[in-house]
């Protein structure tokens, strides 16, 4: 049920067409709520057809002109109700995790590359986060909805610190297998 809401959300920062919510979702929603072209174009129509949004007038009517959505009094209302609903946190799954745990028993075969790429991957990721945390929240920059945008952020940039530390100490256990490929190996331990 999240991703109507996080179109509510951006159409409530900015009235935008289906496109142009793709390309925000891109830059920034996307990153911790990502949704397809298809996914949004769907989900705008919903949205319309329960009388959340609207596609505001167009100047010029013509076939084939995208159209730009608002968000009407009870889209805001459903925001703010499920703003404040109780969530539970959502059990993390991760496929490296999963492949880790296999890779006890049938062996470790190309999966330190593969630690290596995510470990490189997330890398850029951090990067990227710490670039836009410097050009979008100077010092200064401080109001409670950029405070609360930068939280998200400061989310992302935690996350990625994360995921980086543990896959160093990954890779350095792998470096201590005495063979890596074969799990029947001696200091190969089922878990």
């Amino acid at each position: 049920m999240s991703l109507p809401h996080a179109i509510l959300t951006a159409l409530l920062e900015k009235p935008s067409s289906g496109l142009e919510l793709t390309r925000r979702f891109d830059k920034s929603i996307g990153y911790f709520w990502s949704a397809t072209h298809q996914q949004i174009y769907r989900e705008l129509g919903k949205l319309e057809a329960e009388g959340l949004i609207r596609a505001l007038p167009s100047e010029q009517p013509a076939r084939g002109q995208k159209k730009a959505y608002e968000v009407l009094p009870a889209g805001r209302e459903e925001l703010a109700r499920w703003t404040a609903a109780s969530q539970d946190p959502k059990p993390h799954r991760d496929v490296m995790l999963l492949r880790l745990r296999a890779a006890a028993v049938v062996g470790t075969e190309g999966l330190e590359a593969d630690l290596r790429r995510h470990r490189d991957l997330h890398e850029r990721q951090l990067a990227k986060y710490r670039e836009i945390e410097q050009r979008d929240f100077p010092p200064g920059k401080d109001g409670p909805e950029d405070r609360l945008r930068h939280l998200v952020l400061r989310a992302g940039i935690d996350l990625e610190t994360f995921w980086t530390q543990w896959l160093d100490h990954a890779l350095s256990e792998f470096a201590r297998l005495p063979d890596a490929g074969d799990p029947r190996q001696p200091g190969v331990r089922e878990a």
